[in-house]
């Protein structure tokens, strides 16, 4: 193996290689580890697919590289004899390589590494590759003899197993910027060039030979091109699996948050996405099925979700192609068009639907009538859809309805007054009887991904109607005058109540930020509020951030400072919300001792397709940055968005549904130990 026969009669083959196969089987390394760290890269996110999966699918494909790397490299030598090669070891001989990159890549993925880490995985790769490396020689037919030079054989694992280490300590210190594709790219390239560099060294230790002499001259030959062949495919169907893997997972991601598993319909968040700030005319259905808990309650879950799964086929049979259908809520359809001018033709529909549905329609053996209201509201102006929301949940929640009718017109002499007085009264009962709850929206540090903090947010499940939304209760509760302060008081201490019981259970977060309106932050009452319940639950002042908007304080700007200064001095943060929807935003900056600013989601939304969008938010956060304010993007949902911000160097906080939609605290708990 090592040295040569003591024979007069040896003759020492010389061969040559083909610079396009070296150049191609470099290519080959570089692109199956662009693929193994793009796929690794899937592991740190929360997808459809396990991180399991993407483990193993990356180990593949890095295995793979490797192998057909060495068998193109192997195509690019030529002897003057025919070559070919063993099909059992070929194949066999890949099961090391990707071994030991199976190894590399757990490794790489765990928190914590030691020198004898990467001493232990460096050389498990290295002997993997090396391993891998010889058994293709192994594999090799032909009627020369070869042996290998001592020095340059040990030097070429001496090499396999130094360049894994190295590998493995660049990839792990920067998986954290691996989303970044100039940097996957060039450590690809690294990971590349240092598997080339082993096959070449370990090609130049062999020596290749014949007993006698070379009975004819004939032309160089390379080994068999027809596993050229099945190796280039190979790696092109790897690359087409991966691509094909990665656009499923993001279409079933996008399924599983915007659309309703049970109809198919878009869901709530898909509707509060479609509708979020538009203004527009148009017409608004809510569609809802009464009395649904009964059947529950009487026939159990599954016999109520074949109910609302055969109200939505009525409704998608019924439809028109204008108009588009979302299941918002347990027991409620909305049904929007754009066109206002379809006003008569939506209640049509509606009356349609309803005469129906006041039809038996068979549920597993039983026959059942389902009671269904219907709210409609129009818009001939240009009017948020979320006014059209509320103006329909008005009609639902108007106390006198006894819903005679099927489908009721908004009318606002008759309704809001009423609805708003009503909520307005069950706010309070809603504050004493657990009726209110809070969530909590986490902010992640955009290259880290460490979870830096959480925005809680209030919700209500009203015991008649239902979940009530935020952008229904929150105006009308602010317009009530001191009503909101109550319900401010009350989120304070239960946010101080949780983060007293997060610490007791080790639960690691850096702050809480809770939501001050309208006047209440210049009120000594706040200041007493929030003195009373740090101490009552015994809270330290640093996990606590207000968050004020401008239109808050610019009214009263000299007592909103001191206010601020106060907060502050007690070791509170203070964030501006909203930031740069106001007209004198820039302006009162310099001037409000605060510590964070909070972006407002409509500087994100086009930064995918548009260069104006992406100069004005890369100039706030410069000045922000600039200023040393804290910085936090709201509104990242798409992975567009999050990789134009991962790519400055600010490194601001992102809140959004890319990360996370509002969690209770028992999902934010198991969110956290999943990550």
């Amino acid at each position: 193996m090592f040295s040569i026969p003591d024979s007069q009669e040896i003759t020492i083959l010389h061969g040559d290689y083909s610079v396009l196969l070296i150049v191609l089987s470099v290519f080959i390394a570089c692109c199956a580890s662009y693929t193994a760290l793009f796929m690794n890269q899937r592991i740190q996110e929360n997808g459809f697919f396990p991180k399991g999966f993407w483990l193993l699918l990356s180990s593949f494909a890095m295995g793979l590289g490797i192998w057909s790397m060495h068998f193109i490299g192997m195509s690019a030598f030529m002897l003057p004899l025919p070559m070919k090669n063993d099909t059992f070891l070929t194949i066999f001989s890949m099961l090391p390589a990707i071994i030991a990159s199976y190894a590399a890549f757990n490794f790489a993925n765990k928190s914590h590494h030691t020198p004898l880490s990467y001493s232990i995985v460096g050389v498990i790769m290295g002997i993997g590759i090396a391993s891998m490396h010889y058994l293709g020689m192994a594999a090799m037919k032909t009627d020369a003899l070869y042996y290998y030079k001592p020095g340059l054989f040990i030097l070429s694992i001496i090499i396999a197993v130094f360049v894994s280490m190295v590998a493995m300590y660049v990839f792990a210190a920067l998986q954290k910027y691996m989303g970044n594709q100039l940097i996957r790219i060039i450590t690809a390239i690294l990971l590349g060039f240092a598997i080339s560099s082993m096959h070449y060294t370990g090609m130049a230790s062999v020596v290749f030979y014949l007993e006698g002499p070379l009975k004819t001259v004939g032309h160089l030959h390379n080994f068999s091109k027809d596993l050229s062949i099945i190796v280039l495919v190979a790696v092109g169907i790897l690359f087409i699996i991966v691509g094909l893997t990665g656009v499923l997972e993001r279409f079933v991601d996008y399924r599983l948050n915007y659309y309703d598993a049970l109809t198919l319909f878009p869901n709530q968040r898909q509707f509060e996405k479609d509708t979020n700030n538009l203004k527009t005319s148009g017409n608004l259905a809510i569609l809802q099925i009464q009395d649904l808990e009964k059947w529950i309650n009487q026939y159990g879950y599954i016999f109520g979700d074949k109910i609302i799964k055969a109200i939505g086929e009525v409704i998608e049979n019924h439809k028109l192609h204008s108009y588009k259908v979302y299941r918002i809520e347990g027991n409620r359809f909305a049904i929007y068009t754009f066109n206002n001018q379809h006003f008569e033709k939506l209640k049509d529909l509606m009356g349609s639907i309803s005469s129906k549905l006041k039809q038996p329609i068979q549920i597993e053996d039983y026959s059942i009538v389902v009671d269904i209201v219907c709210a409609i509201s129009s818009s001939k102006d240009k009017e948020s859809v979320l006014e059209l929301l509320a103006n329909n949940l008005a009609v639902l929640h108007y106390p006198p309805n006894n819903f005679e009718q099927n489908v009721i017109e908004f009318d606002p002499n008759i309704h809001t007054y009423n609805v708003d007085r009503q909520l307005v009264e069950d706010i309070e009962k809603a504050m004493l009887n657990n009726e209110l709850f809070l969530v909590y929206q986490p902010k992640v540090q955009s290259h880290s991904k460490k979870v830096s903090g959480l925005e809680a947010l209030v919700r209500w499940k009203h015991p008649i109607n239902g979940m009530i939304s935020p952008a229904v209760f929150i105006p009308i509760v602010e317009a009530a005058g001191d009503k909101i302060f109550d319900l401010t008081d009350w989120i304070v201490e239960h946010v101080c109540q949780q983060i007293s019981l997060w610490l007791k259970e080790g639960i690691e977060f850096e702050q809480v930020s809770i939501n001050i309106p309208g006047s209440y932050i210049t009120s000594s009452r706040l200041y007493d509020t929030i003195n009373s319940n740090l101490q009552k639950y015994n809270v330290d002042s640093r996990y606590i951030e207000l968050e004020i908007t401008e239109t808050s304080v610019v009214y009263d700007i000299k007592h909103a400072i001191t206010a601020i200064n106060r907060f502050r001095e007690i070791g509170l943060s203070v964030a501006l919300d909203d930031f740069g929807t106001g007209l004198s935003s820039l302006s009162y900056l310099k001037k409000m001792p605060i510590s964070t600013i909070k972006i407002d989601k409509s500087f994100v939304d086009g930064i995918s397709n548009s260069e104006k969008d992406s100069a004005v938010l890369k100039s706030i956060i410069t000045l922000s940055n600039s200023l040393n304010l804290k910085i936090v993007i709201e509104g990242v949902e798409t992975e567009e968005q999050y990789n134009f911000i991962y790519s400055m160097e600010e490194a601001p906080l992102i809140q959004g549904y890319y990360f996370s939609r509002p969690l209770t605290s028992e999902e934010f708990i198991n969110w956290t130990n999943e990550r």
